[in-house]
């Protein structure tokens, strides 16, 4: 982990899948060359969304017509990275609430698929052409399972902000994509076996939907579990940068003179204030738990 370049599928657990990934490949050495395939709107949520642009992560309309093209040039553009890779895709499309679940099971029973219980149907359009374009360069597919203690709240970047912590497990398995099927049917079909398939039919299938039915049962993935310490490499970066931003805030203020008047103390408080309650709005806009969608299922369950 962290040597090679990898395509990361997801289900998609929570709000901040996101940071669990961050997480992940900061504790892999590979934070500064990781990027995610999100959806467009998130790249206008203040400072995060910004990193995330900046970084250039690939930014989908959730249209295949439109977003064909953008993903294709931003896969091939990675050919000569130079550094190891983790590029991340949620093959869900979408976060994971009850009522998405329930149109996704009424969906597989009406075509006659495995019904899901935990996840998702994949959709398979974006990674099979992840694949067909990675595959020269990408020597590997990690799949990753997040799963969050029954006794446990939902993770949000609410809570984050207020200092609370939270808590996820997550499971990773690695494939080879020399593994993968050469057809594009074989591939999406792949894809769609690692979330939801019939019963055992598959030695590697159980690390998805029958994974998460295990750790509802027994609250552990049932294999060796390992820690991954945190590297000091990454708290000596975050000490110089937080050293270096907090003198050039000072400078600044103290150059402008903004804390000097009550006028400036006001329009430093008033830009505080306005950036603070747009991120609040753009998290609690973005949080599952707040769609429609979620509240249909809330109501559905009430009258069930």
């Amino acid at each position: 982990m962290g040597k090679e370049h990898a395509l990361v599928i997801c289900n998609h657990k929570s709000d901040i899948d996101w940071l669990v990934g961050w997480i992940l490949s900061q504790r892999s050495g590979c934070l500064g060359s990781t990027l995610a395939v999100m959806k467009k709107s998130s790249k206008f949520l203040p400072v995060i969304g910004w990193s995330m642009w900046f970084t250039e992560y690939l930014f989908l309309e959730r249209s295949w017509a439109k977003d064909e093209n953008i993903l294709t040039l931003g896969l091939q553009h990675l050919k000569d990275f130079p550094r190891p890779f983790w590029l991340a895709l949620f093959v869900e499309g979408t976060r994971f609430t009850p009522a998405k679940l329930i149109a996704a099971q009424e969906y597989a029973a009406s075509q006659g698929l495995p019904i899901p219980r935990n996840v998702l149907i994949p959709r398979t359009k974006g990674f099979v052409s992840a694949v067909s374009i990675m595959r020269p360069f990408v020597p590997a597919i990690y799949d990753v399972t997040v799963a969050i203690p029954s006794d446990q709240p939902p993770p949000t970047m609410l809570r984050i902000l207020k200092g609370q912590s939270s808590v996820v497990h997550v499971h990773m398995k690695r494939h080879a994509m020399t593994d993968l099927p050469e057809t594009d049917d074989g591939v999406a079909q792949w894809c769609k076996d690692i979330f939801v398939a019939k019963a055992f039919t598959y030695s590697w299938f159980h690390f998805c939907d029958a994974l998460l039915d295990r750790y509802q049962s027994e609250g552990t993935f049932g294999i060796e579990q390992r820690q991954i310490g945190r590297p000091i490499k990454s708290l000596l970066v975050v000490a110089f940068w937080f050293s270096l931003l907090s003198y050039g805030t000072f400078r600044f203020f103290k150059w402008t003179e903004l804390l000097s008047t009550w006028k400036g103390v006001a329009l430093t408080t008033a830009a505080l204030l306005m950036v603070t309650m747009i991120m609040h709005i753009f998290i609690r806009f973005s949080q599952s738990e707040h769609s429609t969608t979620a509240r249909a299922a809330r109501n559905r369950a009430r009258k069930e």
